[in-house]
């Protein structure tokens, strides 16, 4: 090549930068001017996605249909830190670039209808889809799962897709996971072909949803199949291990799922309903389109089904089926149309489970929530976007609450259900939702509107007004008002809350009203208390009193044989701490409990007998790699998280527990990382640990041990 032509292909290359970075810039425009969605209508996605568990990558390849409603030159589609290839509109090569955030289609794209984008593509996520305990093949005892969560924005990570939720399409997903594993996805399972290492599970999907709903979860599982009184297909998944597990955890899913059905006044939607729990879920539970992830610390036994339990979670994703799902909200303004509904309904199929005292004991707790962030000044309004859940959800339900007992009954069911028809598979905001309302009680709600969903205090009076509605809450708050009087002037007051039937919630009030008194009167009314056999009031007793007389020593002591996880972690600790001859007998009687899902009392029973040396002195050690073990990094995070507690207040880290400590201010649960990181820097205090940390993270990975040399380092 001579000279002058190399000068001419240097500048050339130069203008074609150029005028690349200018076509960006204006596509960025472009952007911000018409929503795509007015320019592009997505019908159907027919994905083949491979997963590649072991080295956390997935490889893909997608045909998008949609029709071109406008004169367009750019077409976007969301893909996070993907790489594409083998880009074909219509099977003809086009001509396209991507950044970090999606795909660009550069086209003179006219009207036309069916329209067919393909390409393959390759990502390693970040997030959006978690690769749980794939880094630890060797390991026989890590539970091994992928899941997804999309929760806003997040399925574009892993699947080229659109973070905006008016753009809704019928997705048919196609995965190809190892083989001794099942995978849960959205949709009709059609097929599941198999290979020599890997199976190929076909979904289908019949009508549209926005991508945020698309999830899947892969995992050592087995399923039960239920079915509604309507004939819908219940699928409920559980590990082969939990099976003890599955009834208490799944209890009322059928009475859950006909109840809303009946209340709401529209079929179910969508062709089946699948619930998987996963281990380390970042929420209690996810909302996918006839697939419902959620976390694995809810699995329950029957007795820890008394203290915490799945129906609400249940309930809630349920609901969220019709609302949230079938009809969309437009963007976050409107988020309530999605939250408050769930949250209300939820509640709802749980007045129907447990009855009318528990639904306006559960309105009065929130509501006295709201009224304290409203007394605060930090109320905040439904139509705000960046509110918090508290405000989304619970205001939001109480939003319904009040609005029903103003339009009545059957002018609500029928606007809810004409909102519903009106707009399936479509996307809404408030004033859609309000105008059904008021067609169907004929009634002007602008007052309504203005007093629950603009106005940002909370509207404490209208609340009260509506819970003394209710004669149990009326009486609760006559015993509540005692709180500030002498036992002498309330003791017939709070004895009479102790009669038998005593309600739940009462009873634990007067109970309550107890705590650190130490009087004659006073262990009356605990005697009292104890002989209502009530689960709960008997729990009150459990957590609230602070000294065990000696005339209550045998009462109390019986609450270790109460069906009631936290009556009985608390009754264990209390009854060591107080009464240190009897040790060996409490540690005795509680030797084969586990607790919840954290294995609450195993850990406060393996800490009491590591400080208790007297007792089995010769298997201390096995005790104490029981606990320390809690903290693996392939243990659920709950499990770490109290394991490490325990640890501290023993002084008592090993290298594989601070390796974990190292490990876990990396962990994708906020929370749980936050904790880790403060618990590590209280460690770096004490020479010792600081000195045991920086050698243990020599033989780690730099992105294991970041946050470590960010303060070592200082």
């Amino acid at each position: 090549m001579y000279f002058a032509e190399v000068i001419f292909h240097i500048y050339m290359q130069k203008i074609l930068a150029f005028l690349f970075i200018l076509s960006s810039v204006t596509l960025m425009a472009q952007e911000n001017k018409i929503p795509q969605t007015e320019k592009f209508d997505f019908k159907n996605l027919d994905a083949y996605i491979q997963i590649l568990p072991s080295i956390q990558r997935v490889e893909g390849k997608v045909d998008y249909t949609f029709d071109v409603l406008a004169q367009e030159d750019t077409l976007r589609i969301d893909g996070r830190n993907m790489e594409f290839i083998d880009v074909f509109l219509d099977e003809q090569p086009v001509e396209f670039y991507s950044d970090e955030h999606r795909i660009y289609i550069l086209f003179d794209f006219l009207p036309a209808k069916n329209k067919k984008l393909t390409f393959n593509y390759e990502v390693k996520p970040t997030s959006g889809m978690y690769f749980i305990n794939w880094d630890l093949s060797q390991n026989e005892e890590a539970k091994k799962q992928v899941w997804t969560q999309g929760q806003g924005k997040y399925t574009s990570t892993w699947l080229p897709s659109f973070d905006d939720m008016t753009e809704k399409v019928e997705f048919d997903l196609s995965f190809e996971f190892p083989r001794d594993y099942q995978l849960i996805a959205n949709g009709a399972l059609k097929t599941v072909k198999e290979t020599d290492s890997t199976r190929i599970w076909k979904f289908d999907m019949t009508v549209p949803m926005s991508s945020y709903l698309v999830g899947m979860a892969a995992g050592n599982y087995k399923s039960k199949r239920l079915t509604s009184s309507s004939g819908d297909e219940i699928q409920l998944y559980y590990n082969p291990e939990d099976s003890l597990l599955f009834e208490p955890t799944y209890r009322y899913s059928v009475e859950i799922f006909d109840f809303l059905e009946q209340e709401i006044g529209m079929p179910y939607p969508w062709q089946n309903y699948k619930q998987v729990p996963v281990m380390d879920f970042l929420h209690g539970g996810m909302e996918n389109t006839g697939a419902t992830i959620f976390s694995a610390s809810f699995l329950t036994d029957s007795i820890g089904f008394k203290d915490r339990n799945y129906v609400n979670v249940n309930a809630h994703e349920l609901a969220h089926q019709w609302f949230g799902n079938l009809v969309t909200a437009t963007n976050g303004k409107h988020h309530w149309l999605h939250e408050g509904f769930a949250t209300y309904y939820a509640l709802l199929a749980e007045k129907a489970i447990f009855g009318e005292d528990y639904y306006y004991w559960k309105l009065y707790e929130t509501a006295e929530k709201l009224k304290e962030l409203s007394d605060s000044g930090k109320g905040e309004s439904l139509m705000n976007p960046k509110a918090s859940s508290l405000t989304f959800y619970q205001k939001g339900a109480w939003a319904l609450h009040i609005l029903r007992e103003r339009v009545g009954d059957e002018a609500f069911r029928n606007g809810i259900k004409n909102y519903l028809k009106l707009y399936s598979f479509r996307n809404v905001e408030t004033d859609n939702f309000i105008a059904e309302m008021e067609k169907a009680s004929g009634m002007d709600l602008s007052q309504y509107v203005k007093d629950w969903l603009e106005q940002s205090a909370f509207k404490a009076t209208q609340s009260l007004e509506s819970l003394r509605k209710s004669e149990f809450i009326v009486n609760y708050l006559n015993i509540a008002a005692l709180r500030e009087t002498s036992l002498e002037q309330k003791f017939q007051f709070l004895e009479d809350a102790l009669d038998f039937p005593v309600n739940d919630y009462i009873g634990q009030e007067a109970v309550n009203q107890l705590a650190g008194l130490q009087s004659e009167s006073a262990f009356k009314l605990y005697k009292k208390a104890f002989e209502t056999n009530n689960i709960f009031v008997r729990q009150a007793i459990a957590l609230t009193m602070k000294k065990i007389p000696e005339s209550l020593k045998p009462e109390f002591e019986s609450l270790l044989q109460d069906e009631s996880y936290l009556s009985i972690e608390a009754a264990l600790f209390k009854l060591w701490e107080q009464f240190p001859a009897e040790r060996k007998k409490y540690l005795e009687e509680t030797r084969n409990l586990e607790g919840f899902y954290n294995k609450n009392i195993r850990m406060l029973w393996l800490t009491l007998n590591l400080v208790t040396p007297e007792f089995e002195p010769n298997h201390t050690q096995d005790y104490y790699e029981e606990l320390a073990g809690y903290t693996a990094a392939w243990q659920p995070f709950q499990l770490r998280e109290n394991a490490f507690s325990y640890l501290y207040q023993l002084g008592a880290f090993n290298p594989e527990s601070l390796e974990s400590l190292i490990k876990g201010t990396r962990h994708h649960i906020y929370g749980f990382r936050n904790y880790c990181r403060e618990l590590l820097n209280e460690l770096l205090k004490n020479e010792e640990y600081r000195q045991q940390l920086v050698e243990i993270s020599e033989n780690m990975t730099a992105e294991e041990t970041s946050y470590l040399r960010s303060k070592i380092n200082r």
